[in-house]
């Protein structure tokens, strides 16, 4: 499985990355933006995407209407990693179809046990 971490923080993509590493991911993209993630989404076979939401250029949550607005990736896993706790927040995200939801900070066995929720809720 092929990873796609965006984040505008290069600190927050290596925390992310390291921990999917710690679980044996080792195909992993980064991106800076939602921008940047677009244009590696068309380079790259990603099976999985880890976004920010708040990122200069193009938002996280930009990213996921663009994504599901596609219909080449519309049924993309999105795990949306953000600052963001706010009901209202999660609410929006979850409107614009992001598969799961994790409000920073978080441990590395949280972001495990969201990408499982997310990868077990596609078998489906």
């Amino acid at each position: 499985m092929k990873f796609l971490v965006v984040d505008d923080s290069p600190t927050m993509r290596r925390i992310v990355i390291n921990a999917l590493k710690s679980f044996g991911i080792e195909d992993i993209v980064e991106a800076e933006d939602g921008q940047d993630a677009l244009s590696k989404l068309q380079t790259h076979k990603i099976d999985f995407v880890i976004t920010d939401w708040n990122m200069p250029n193009m938002s996280g949550l930009d990213l996921t209407k663009a994504i599901r607005a596609s219909e080449q990736w519309k049924n993309l896993p999105i795990l949306m990693v953000t600052t963001r706790g706010l009901k209202e927040d999660i609410i929006q995200a979850l409107q614009a179809k992001v598969n799961n939801y994790i409000v920073k900070p978080f441990t590395p066995q949280v972001l495990k046990e969201k990408i499982t929720a997310v990868l077990k809720a596609g078998e489906k």
